[in-house]
């Protein structure tokens, strides 16, 4: 099974790894500079290198970057929109000097231009960062779309949206370098049933359709502190929320998902004190059913 948390970069790339192989963890998520900020800390070629050598060496077999929150590929302000096809570009740079081959990304709200406005706007920016010199120079490294809870203008919380957006790519630009990555607690915001047998069969089929189940490439386990259709985007630990262990377990064994790369991104405290990965990790464990590979 391919299983992970969202890591710290505080101590420097190569400890994440350090740090993954002592959770036993098989896949982990970092952001490869301080996801608040427009600013990205220069990545060396030795700091590259040495990731890579450590990577290669681990029990840790996939890693993906989450890109930094302040990105707004559907955004009406020109200087805003700008900015950001640039910085998801840089991002693409970073990870592919690390070695890593997904980076998933937020889309960003329409901030009341309209859906099919964001739409557009989404298109043509992820257009030309995928048709860009960056993106060239690092073939292998894939762009991976995140569904939305739903606040506000937020863009892709309907697999419509993220359809729509995926689909109407130019194959020329490289449309085959983008998937989709599901969030569990987003996506019960949003409205979608994960918790039953029939209710997550049709949250697959819709995305079957809408979508295509081949372009789903990363799982973000999450628990939702808010019920099914809140539109309210709070993650709680695995078994903890709104979702239960029961929709979890459905997740990690449809017979669909569960090769995916499962990313926990819960909260890092249990009782105030950092277990809680190590806790949320035996947790998924529990639950999976089947003999693994």
């Amino acid at each position: 099974m391919l299983l992970g948390c969202h890591l710290s970069i505080g101590k420097g790339f190569t400890a994440t790894i350090d740090e993954a192989e002592s959770l036993g963890m098989s896949a982990m998520q970092i952001f490869s500079h301080n996801a608040s900020s427009w600013r990205m800390k220069e990545i060396t070629s030795k700091i590259a290198t040495s990731f890579q050598n450590r990577f290669t060496g681990s029990s840790v077999e996939y890693v993906v970057i989450h890109t930094m929150y302040l990105l707004n590929l559907a955004s009406p302000d020109d200087a805003l929109y700008e900015r950001s096809i640039v910085s998801l570009q840089e991002e693409i740079h970073r990870a592919g000097m690390l070695g890593i081959d997904q980076i998933v990304t937020h889309i960003g709200a329409h901030k009341g231009s309209g859906i099919e406005a964001g739409i557009a706007r989404i298109i043509t920016a992820l257009d030309r960062v995928l048709a860009s010199e960056v993106a060239a120079d690092y073939p292998n490294v894939r762009v991976l779309l995140e569904d939305t809870a739903g606040a506000g203008t937020t863009m892709g919380t309907t697999f419509a949206e993220l359809g729509a957006i995926s689909n109407g790519l130019s194959d020329a630009c490289g449309a085959g370098r983008i998937g989709v990555c599901l969030d569990t607690c987003h996506a019960v915001a949003a409205g979608y049933e994960l918790r039953t047998t029939s209710g997550l069969q049709d949250t697959l089929d819709e995305f079957n359709r809408e979508i295509g189940l081949d372009r789903l490439e990363l799982i973000h386990l999450n628990d939702s502190k808010f019920p099914l259709g809140s539109k309210r985007d709070r993650h709680a630990h695995i078994g903890d929320g709104e979702i239960g262990n029961a929709g979890i377990s459905q997740v990690i064994n449809h017979p669909s998902l569960r090769d995916l790369p499962f990313i926990l991104e819960t909260p890092k405290q249990i009782d105030g004190k950092d277990a809680a990965d190590r806790v949320n990790l035996a947790q998924v464990r529990s639950l999976r059913r089947g003999k693994e590979e």
